[in-house]
């Protein structure tokens, strides 16, 4: 297979990817999910309860799939939180170039700490982290430690999957939009 072959290849993978959204999930789905994701969180670390506790709102995506074959693509579905009652739903999309070869599933948890954060976020039409607003990625210490007092940033995000904590991760850009449901 010649270079213009693998590019055109790799473009219908991603596309049968992010062509997900025609099989959307209803509401009662992605908040059973949510439900589910955010007590996942909860047990992993009392860190993320305590600032959840804090936050004005919490943006879940309990199943955000990544794939790729030179070309990749990330997409998921999940709700927002206020109050801790779904206020609205998101979906969350990527696209990146580069060595990369696979798939897998993370969740994100992204928690707006101050009512200003979560007015920026709800007023925009679709959210870029790292452009939009920056993302403060918590950084876990042993045993899955973090420290709640020292956390001052407007957007903090937690990715975990199945398999725990997961290092090394980012949410820049990644796009977050709102979805009918």
């Amino acid at each position: 297979m010649n270079f213009k072959q693998t590019v055109i290849f790799a473009v219908l993978i991603v596309g049968c990817f992010l062509s997900v959204p025609a099989d959307a999930a209803s509401k009662e789905v992605i908040d059973a999910k949510v439900s589910a994701a955010l007590k996942e969180l909860y047990e992993k670390s009392q860190a993320a309860r305590d600032l959840s506790a804090k936050a004005s709102g919490i943006l879940v995506f309990p199943s955000v799939i990544k794939a790729g074959i030179g070309i990749g693509g990330e997409y998921g579905e999940g709700s927002l939180l206020v109050g801790g009652n779904p206020v609205g739903y998101y979906n969350v999309a990527a696209a990146s170039i580069g060595f990369q070869l696979g798939a897998q599933s993370k969740t994100q948890v992204i928690m707006f700490m101050t009512d200003a954060s979560l007015k920026q976020f709800r007023d925009s039409n679709g959210w870029e982290a790292g452009v939009d607003g920056s993302v403060a990625l918590v950084e876990w210490g042993a045993g899955g430690s973090v420290d709640t007092n020292n956390i001052k940033d407007p957007v903090v995000g937690f990715i975990y999957s199945n398999k725990g904590l997961m290092y090394n991760l980012t949410l820049e850009g990644s796009k977050i939009s709102p979805i009918e449901k």
